[in-house]
């Protein structure tokens, strides 16, 4: 059995090693008071901003993957990625598999890539992606969740990162299928993929930038920046890194994202909890006060689910 590491100190000292022993750590540990607890004190003591990517298949995520990941690696930080994939049918494990989609040098300490799948989340991210995000989020500078982009993956991934970036691919109509879908709401920047491609990716970029006014409330207090990208040429890539920069640390000075956070960690336990038991089950949950008396997300999940299995017969009472 994979040992949960003994501090947060021990984990960040451990490089890369490390971090792969305790994400195995949560996807065979599942809800043991040691895993918990650590997991907690992961949440409470994040430090990388997270950046999550998605968009439909095709788009180009993944070579934005890869050319972010230079741009940072070029700036001496250290970057996690998690790279969500559709989950198999037999084995439930990933199907794609991270180094078909990123190309990294596996001897650099300072990139590490780990592929999860989404197991029933429709492209979304499982409960250990989730863990993953806040054990990457404590060691790493920089943190890149990349969705596969079908079914839920869109809001998944905005219960997990602190900025959302949707890309989107000059000449598909993806600005009108999202806006008719919601998705317009999500996203705090919108990159449009392939700028190489000119004037039809500016023609995107406006199109997205419309859709954007419509879809969001009257009263919004920004519309997100709509830029054109290039992974292969580089066109626009610096100035999708200085957004993302700047969003981050604007949102960190007056205090959004700790709220966001806040949010999400709420999120985590409501919906772990509701697709467990269902929403009856959740219903008969009290999750503010289980978050207040377990001190963080993970062990608040572990409780309800001990105690909604008690209630159902399942465990015995002690």
């Amino acid at each position: 059995m994979t040992r949960v590491p003994a501090s947060l100190s021990q984990l960040r000292g451990g490089g890369k090693a490390a971090l792969a022993r305790a994400i195995s750590a949560v996807e065979t540990q599942a809800d043991s008071a040691e895993l918990t607890s650590f997991l907690d004190e992961a949440t409470r003591n994040g430090r990388a901003q997270v950046l999550g990517l998605t968009g439909p298949p095709g788009v180009g995520k993944s070579t934005l993957t890869n050319a972010l990941i230079r741009a940072y690696r070029g700036r001496g930080e250290s970057v996690g990625v998690i790279a969500v994939d559709p989950s198999s049918q037999v084995t439930g494990g990933a199907l794609l598999g991270d180094r078909t989609r990123l190309s990294t040098d596996p001897a650099d300490a300072g990139i590490f890539v780990r592929s999860m799948a989404a197991r029933d989340r429709l492209g979304g991210l499982s409960d250990h992606a989730i863990a993953a995000v806040v054990l990457m989020r404590a060691v790493m500078d920089r943190v890149i969740v990349e969705s596969v982009g079908i079914g839920q993956s869109e809001s998944d991934v905005a219960h997990a990162v602190d900025t959302l970036v949707l890309c989107i691919q000059p000449g598909s109509g993806d600005s009108l299928q999202f806006m008719k879908a919601g998705v317009m709401e999500l996203p705090d920047l919108v990159a449009v993929t392939k700028a190489d491609m000119g004037a039809l990716a500016r023609r995107a970029q406006a199109d997205v930038a419309g859709a954007l006014s419509l879809a969001r409330p009257v009263d919004s207090d920004r519309l997100p920046d709509v830029l054109t990208v290039s992974a292969t040429s580089g066109e626009g890539l610096g100035a999708l890194v200085a957004a993302c920069d700047a969003f981050g640390l604007q949102a960190e000075r007056s205090g959004r994202m700790a709220a966001r956070r806040a949010v999400q960690e709420r999120h985590w336990v409501d919906d772990a909890i509701r697709r467990r038991f269902g929403s009856v089950g959740h219903g008969a949950c009290d999750v503010g006060a289980a978050l207040a008396k377990a001190g963080g997300p993970f062990s608040a999940i572990a409780a309800l689910d001990r105690s909604m299995r008690q209630r159902l017969g399942l465990i015995e009472t002690r």
